[in-house]
């Protein structure tokens, strides 16, 4: 399913307080345009994976990051933090759009976008394999990086096995510039889309 990009860049003050929590090393690539794609299976408490807002924070997760599920390139940049589990202070550097989304029920499919996210075969495999009886959602996200990247203290209420939180209070998400330019983006969508056929 394809949805129509969020082209704002910056100028118009905007809030929001939805957040996706995601690995901390995913959200890194995200924002630095080396991944534009998710794959979501949903939170342990969520029957199925579902998009909860047009735009979102991208919110670090630290506790479940493996390294040995990474492609090499991304396992030596896990950060373990100190506490084991979450940082006091979360980083906010990034919120995004989804501009595609599409379910995939089979291997051969998931195989064709391996050169697009940055797990390895065996997470990937895992992922799909995972609550069977759901399909395994694929995000493509249109990703804009702040200028000034936010600081927000840890919340009991962020912790917890799900893909969505509302942060306490709206935060501001001007200032901030897209990750990749419409023209590198819309070419990987269109490698993307290629893969698949």
């Amino acid at each position: 399913m394809e949805r129509p990009p969020d082209t704002n860049s910056g100028g118009v003050k905007e809030t929001m307080d939805l957040a996706l929590k995601e690995w901390a090393i995913a959200i890194e690539a995200l924002s630095t345009g080396e991944t534009v794609m998710l794959l979501r299976k949903g939170g342990i408490r969520e029957a199925k994976f579902g998009i909860n807002g047009p735009d979102f924070w991208l919110y670090p997760t630290y506790e479940h990051q493996k390294p040995e599920l990474l492609k090499p390139d991304y396992a030596g940049r896990v950060t373990p933090v100190v506490s084991g589990w979450h940082p006091t202070i979360v980083p906010i550097q990034a919120w995004a759009t989804v501009t595609h989304e599409f379910e995939l029920t089979e291997q051969v499919q998931l195989d064709a976008l391996s050169p697009f996210h940055i797990w390895n075969e065996q997470f990937a495999e895992m992922r799909l394999k995972w609550k069977p009886r759901s399909p395994l959602t694929v995000l493509l996200l249109r990703v804009f990086r702040l200028a000034n990247p936010l600081e927000i203290p840890f919340d009991a209420s962020y912790g917890g096995c799900r893909s969505w939180t509302r942060l306490l209070g709206e935060m501001e998400r001007s200032a901030s510039v897209p990750a990749l330019s419409d023209a590198a983006y819309e070419a990987i969508v269109s490698q993307i889309a290629l893969n698949l056929n």
